[in-house]
């Protein structure tokens, strides 16, 4: 009898955590900005019910005050469906910690969703500093992976708590999963459709039986329950289908997966997007030779965020998508990035330090990608390598001088994030150690250069 009531609970209590997700809010970006970057306000609604309804809303900066208010408007959904409420203001006076109020009333009920921001004062659009880090769960290449994968396959659910804690540590407060299915085919050699897909996951997934062979139960749970307590935002991998690929059988699979995980985890404060893995070519033809097949990988990508971001608006409205794609050809790319960036919130390149001889240079790669989202309204964050490649192509943490000297040459950048934390930095008091001894050497490293930039700033002010 006791279990039963304890089955009970547990089921109101989810109840209770998923009917809070009809009313949600995300700032782009988030966390800490400089006063050169707009902030992009999403409030989420979600009608539930089985009637229209009407809502009236409000957003407010700092207190429920009519001087606060950024903005309000009636928005009515139909049953079943979904509305963003979508403000974007200048920063520019507005240096500070603040909150921001968003505030829904129907019929019978008030609901509200805050979240912090703060803003401090600069001449460059970037903080100079990494906002967040990928965390792979298990990396895609054993040659790559090398010296870590056979640790990180050890890491218990509350190792991976811990490795939350000391990104923490390094106000690293972003998590991008890298990926919650890990899968070899690539685009061209593909043999899986969505039915025979034989990719194993890495959480309890009841698509698909395969499971990746790791210690950790879930790891994703475990990921999003410590983020939660630290106030961090985890975007979540939806992948991998099969690399570099945009094909209508992909996007299929990407939204049954997006949307298995937002009925398991979407009540966590902490799931703040979603994140297609499947990369991209800066040129977004997937490398192809023959014009009319160059056209259709465009197509296709095109498409692909079409569809699968008006899907995810369905049952979580005010979440963005993002993509990390590298930064080579992107002159070749440009008659495609603005059809793309409509239907994509947060494209996230990588690569700039090592162009391709005869390509840009990665600040006018850089450059070009800035203009092209500002045209589109959409946001350009940058995916930071913190990685160099032995002989045997395995992966080291790169200097760290080497590290912030990209920090200070990429100005342009809202938000950094990297690639990637395990097997790259090493907090020395986490209680395993994931790869070489020079990952503690790198984080220690970088630990000194933020305490060096916060007392920089200070005696700016």
């Amino acid at each position: 009898m006791k279990r039963f009531f304890l089955l009970l609970f547990s089921l109101f209590t989810l109840v209770a955590l998923r009917a809070e997700n009809k009313v949600s809010l995300t700032l782009i970006p988030p966390g800490k900005i400089t006063n050169k970057v707009d902030l992009d306000i999403r409030g989420g609604i979600v009608n539930e019910s089985a009637v229209q309804q009407t809502y009236q809303v409000s957003l407010y900066w700092g207190k429920e005050k009519k001087d606060a208010l950024l903005y309000e408007t009636t928005v009515t959904v139909p049953a079943g469906k979904s509305e963003t409420v979508k403000v974007v203001i200048s920063t520019k006076e507005r240096v500070g910690k603040h909150k921001v109020i968003f505030k829904v009333a129907d019929a019978d009920k008030i609901y509200r969703k805050t979240k912090d921001i703060e803003i401090i004062e600069s001449d460059i659009r970037s903080i100079q500093q990494i906002s967040g880090a990928w965390a792979g769960i298990y990396h895609w290449s054993e040659i790559e992976g090398k010296h870590w994968n056979q640790d990180i396959k050890k890491m218990t659910d509350d190792q991976w708590k811990e490795m939350m804690r000391s990104m923490n540590k390094l106000e690293m407060n972003m998590v991008v999963i890298q990926e919650v299915f890990r899968n070899e085919e690539y685009v061209g050699k593909r043999t899986s459709t969505i039915d025979t897909y034989a990719g194993k996951a890495f959480y309890p997934s009841k698509l698909y039986p395969g499971r990746m062979d790791i210690t950790a139960e879930d790891p994703i749970e475990a990921i999003l329950s410590e983020a939660d307590k630290l106030g961090m935002n985890v975007l979540m991998g939806v992948g991998m289908f099969a690399w570099f690929d945009f094909t209508p059988e992909s996007l299929e699979w990407h939204k049954r997966v997006a949307k298995e995980l937002w009925d398991m985890y979407g009540h966590h404060e902490s799931f703040y997007a979603f994140y297609v893995s499947e990369e991209s070519g800066g040129g977004l033809d997937n490398w192809e030779q023959r014009p009319e097949m160059r056209k259709k990988r465009k197509d296709d990508i095109v498409n692909f965020f079409r569809e699968f971001k008006a899907y995810c608006n369905g049952f979580a409205p005010s979440k963005p998508v993002m993509l990390a794609t590298n930064s080579f050809e992107v002159p070749n790319g440009m008659d495609t990035y603005p059809a793309l960036l409509e239907h994509l919130d947060i494209l996230c390149p990588f690569g700039f330090a090592r162009m391709p001889e005869g390509d840009l240079t990665g600040k006018e790669a850089a450059d070009m990608l800035q203009k092209a989202c500002n045209e589109a309204k959409s946001h350009l964050w940058f995916d930071l390598e913190v990685f160099l490649f032995n002989p045997d192509n395995s992966l080291y943490p790169r200097p760290v001088e080497e590290i912030i000297r990209d920090l200070n040459l990429f100005d342009n950048f809202e938000k950094i994030l990297c690639y990637q934390f395990p097997g790259v930095f090493n907090d020395p008091k986490m209680s395993i150690r994931v790869g070489e001894a020079r990952t503690i050497d790198l984080f220690n490293g970088y630990l000194k250069y933020l305490k060096e930039l916060k007392s920089k700033n200070k005696k700016r002010k």
